[in-house]
């Protein structure tokens, strides 16, 4: 898990600053600040008299600010996992890996156990034998993760996902 410690620690500081800022702005706007006369300006003269004048424009920054807010709290939430069934095996990944160790270009490889089974996602390139890759696993590289991090009774989902050529990709 330690490639989304950054992320973590990405979201953990960004979240105490808008937390620092937002509370600032807080107790500015009801005259709480401490060592601030009430009189105290925070913005320029001319730029406060604009906004007072037109005040559409705070309002597309709030909503902005609340759609930034919004995409952050799904970065920290998929970054901690929600969303995500089961917890991810690295001895089963191994193994995912070490039998379809001839074919180039996998990506998003992992193998995951959850309460209702096996979960297996592998991305491929399209210049892949998409057969043999089916047939290898079909054939004995699921049934080994099965017996390895569970029983063979294990219901196994596997999800194959081909990424189209470059070329073919709409711009």
């Amino acid at each position: 898990m330690r490639q989304y410690t950054g992320n973590r620690v990405g979201l953990a500081v960004v979240g105490a600053i808008l937390l620092g800022l937002g509370t600032y702005a807080w107790l500015r706007a009801h005259d709480r600040y401490f060592d601030l006369p009430p009189q105290a300006k925070v913005l320029p003269a001319q730029t406060h008299r604009t906004l007072a004048d037109e005040p559409w424009p705070l309002w597309f920054l709030a909503l902005g600010l609340m759609l930034l807010a919004l995409v952050a709290l799904r970065w920290l939430l998929l970054g901690l996992g929600w969303g995500r069934r089961g917890t991810h095996t690295g001895t089963g990944t191994a193994m995912l890996f070490v039998g379809l160790k001839g074919v180039d270009g996998l990506s998003r490889t992992g193998v995951r156990v959850a309460e209702d089974g096996l979960h297996i996602g592998l991305t491929c390139p399209a210049a892949a034998d998409v057969g043999a890759v089916v047939t290898k696993l079909d054939g004995d590289i699921v049934g080994r993760i099965r017996r390895e991090v569970r029983d063979d009774e294990t219901p196994a989902v596997v999800h194959l996902h081909v990424r189209r050529p470059i070329s073919t990709r709409s711009r």
